[in-house]
C-alpha cells in the first residue's frame, strides 16, 4: 500500500521547481512526489547504516514527516545531495541514541543491587517508554501487555522474552538464537517500540 503522500499524481516537473512550488502552495503532495525520486536512495543509507530492513523503512516514513517542515527553513542547492546528507545524519542520530540505551540497559543488568531491588518489575515497558503506569497495572494491563508481545515479530517477541524477563545478556540471546548480538540490540530496541505503538493501539 503506497504511503498518502504518493498515491496522488502530480504534473512533473526538476527537483527545484517543486521545491519552489512546494515552498509556495505547501502541498504536501508536492513534496511526496519529490521525495519518490529518491525513496531507494533513503532506504539505501537507512539499511546501510541501521542494518534492519524493518526499521530502514520505517526511517523512510520518519525523514518524509521531518523533510516537511525542514525543506521550507532550509536553502537546498542540490535536493539529493541535501537529502542525502539529512538522511545519514538522522541515522547517525539514531545510533548514537541507541548506543546510549544499550549501555544503560548492560549497566542495569551488570548492577546486582540494582536487579535485585526491581527484577520484579521489570518488563519491556518501564517509565522511560512513555507509558502510563495505569495502563499497565493490575491483571488487566497484564493482558495487554502480553497480548502486545505475541504480536511481535518472532525474533523480537524470542529477545524481549529472553532480556527482561529471563534476565539473560545480549551475549547469552546471542548464543541461544544464533544471532549476532548487533541484531539481538537491534530486535529489543525494534520491539520495544513495537510493543507501545500496540500498547497505545489497545487504549483507542
Amino acid at each position: 500500500m503506497r504511503p498518502v503522500f504518493l498515491r496522488r499524481k502530480l504534473k512533473a516537473g526538476s527537483d527545484e521547481e517543486l521545491l519552489t512550488r512546494y515552498r509556495e502552495e505547501g502541498d504536501i503532495g508536492i513534496l511526496g512526489q519529490l521525495y519518490e525520486r529518491y525513496m531507494n536512495l533513503v532506504f539505501g543509507v537507512c539499511l546501510k547504516y541501521l542494518e534492519d530492513r524493518e526499521q530502514a523503512k520505517d526511517e523512510v516514513m520518519n525523514i518524509f514527516e521531518k523533510l516537511v517542515t525542514a525543506v521550507p527553513q532550509q536553502e537546498i542547492g542540490n535536493f539529493r545531495t541535501w537529502l542525502y546528507v539529512v538522511t545519514k545524519n538522522h541515522c547517525l542520530m539514531l545510533l548514537r541514541s541507541r548506543k546510549s540505551e544499550v549501555a544503560h540497559a548492560e549497566a542495569m543488568m551488570n548492577d546486582p543491587v540494582f536487579f535485585m531491588e526491581n527484577s520484579s518489575g521489570m518488563h519491556p515497558m518501564g517509565k522511560d517508554e512513555g507509558i502510563d503506569s495505569d495502563d499497565l497495572s493490575g491483571e488487566d494491563g497484564m493482558k495487554r501487555l502480553e497480548e502486545c508481545i505475541e504480536r511481535l515479530r518472532e525474533e523480537q517477541r524470542n529477545c524481549i522474552r529472553l532480556f527482561f524477563y529471563e534476565g539473560c545478556s545480549y551475549r547469552q540471546i546471542s548464543e541461544k538464537l544464533g544471532v549476532d548480538e548487533t541484531k539481538v540490540k537491534s530486535y529489543i530496541q525494534n520491539g520495544k517500540r513495537n510493543l507501545k505503538m500496540c500498547i497505545e493501539g489497545l487504549k483507542v
